[in-house]
C-alpha cells in the first residue's frame, strides 16, 4: 500500500487547484488529496476510471515536481507535417500572392504532403509567415 502524505500548504494549494483548474488538473489534485486521507490506489483507479499504474505514475510525478505535476505534459498530440517547409512555403506563398489553394496544390504534387487549408492557416500563424 502506497499513500501520499501532504503538509497543510500542500493541501490549501490542491484544494484551490480542484476549485480553480481544468478537468485534469482538478482528478489529479483530488485523487492526491484521497491518498493523503488514507484511499487505497485500487479504489481510486476506479473512482477515476484509470488504471492503478497511472494513479503510481501521478504520485511519482508528486513526488518530483509537486504542484508542477499536475498539468498534461507537453509534446502530445500530432505534430506537423509542415516542420522544415518553413522556406519553400515563403516562397511558393510569394509567387501566388498568398493565394492558399495553390500552396495547397504545390504541397501535395511536389511534397505528397496533403492537409487542409486551416491547418496551412494555423501553421502559417504559429510561424508568423
Amino acid at each position: 500500500m502506497r499513500y501520499v502524505t501532504l503538509k497543510t500548504d500542500e493541501i490549501e494549494a490542491l484544494e484551490l487547484a480542484m476549485k480553480s483548474s481544468n478537468n485534469t488538473i482538478r482528478k489529479r489534485s483530488q485523487c492526491l488529496l484521497l491518498s493523503d486521507q488514507g484511499r487505497m490506489i485500487t479504489d481510486m483507479a476506479t473512482i477515476f476510471d484509470v488504471d492503478r499504474r497511472t494513479i503510481e505514475r501521478w504520485f511519482d510525478k508528486w513526488e518530483k515536481e509537486g504542484l508542477n505535476s499536475l498539468p498534461i505534459s507537453t509534446g502530445r498530440g500530432v505534430k506537423t507535417r509542415l516542420k522544415g517547409l518553413e522556406e519553400v512555403l515563403s516562397k511558393q506563398l510569394e509567387s501566388h500572392g498568398r493565394n492558399l489553394k495553390n500552396v495547397l496544390l504545390y504541397l501535395e504534387e511536389e511534397h505528397n504532403i496533403r492537409i487542409c487549408k486551416k491547418t496551412l492557416q494555423n501553421f502559417l500563424k504559429d510561424t508568423g509567415l
